[in-house]
């Protein structure tokens, strides 16, 4: 390995480019001059939220066709709005997948969820002082179920996800909470 931590990529090609994610074939030269052929998923951003309030900490259930299963996971979306800030993604989600506004946000953790083969970035934020947002306009292709979780039972929402994102944002609402 060498002391130059440098990695500039080359060029390369996009041989699949779809609605949610894109495949790239690239060359990279290392800070020593090795130059390496990598495959990776490029992906855009995305943003998560740690909604809660005294009580409960807001949860969605939807399904994940890639792995066949209906997942227990935090509201979360794309930023694929262009000039969109990761916060204002995180309180456009909150709105549209719970129906809340928040009146405090806070950033908790930014994240690679695969670094060895995807650049997807994830922010998770935390979002308290829920209220009703009256302008939430749900989107009508999801199939997202509400589901209000006792605070006093993280444990038991821990042990009913198996999503990332979701794993992290609730650990970090136990150490708080």
């Amino acid at each position: 390995m060498s002391d130059d931590p440098r990695i500039e990529p080359l060029g390369g090609d996009e041989p699949f480019e779809g609605s949610q994610f894109s495949v790239r074939v690239e060359r990279f030269r290392h800070g020593d001059g090795e130059e390496v052929q990598r495959e990776f998923v490029h992906r855009m951003a995305a943003a998560a939220i740690v909604a809660y309030d005294d009580e409960h900490v807001w949860l969605v259930r939807q399904p994940r066709e890639a792995i066949l299963q209906y997942t227990l996971e935090l509201p979360a979306g794309k930023l694929d709005v262009d000039g969109e800030s990761p916060l204002q993604t995180a309180q456009r989600e909150l709105a549209e997948e719970i129906g809340q506004a928040a009146d405090r946000w806070q950033e908790v953790e930014c994240y690679y969820p695969s670094s060895g083969y995807s650049d997807e970035l994830v922010h998770v934020f935390a979002a308290t002082g829920l209220r009703p947002c009256a302008d939430a306009e749900p989107d009508a292709s999801e199939r997202i179920e509400l589901v209000r979780w006792l605070l006093a039972d993280l444990d038991g929402a821990l042990s009913a996800t198996n999503d990332a994102k979701t794993i992290i944002g609730l650990q970090w609402l136990r150490s708080v909470v």
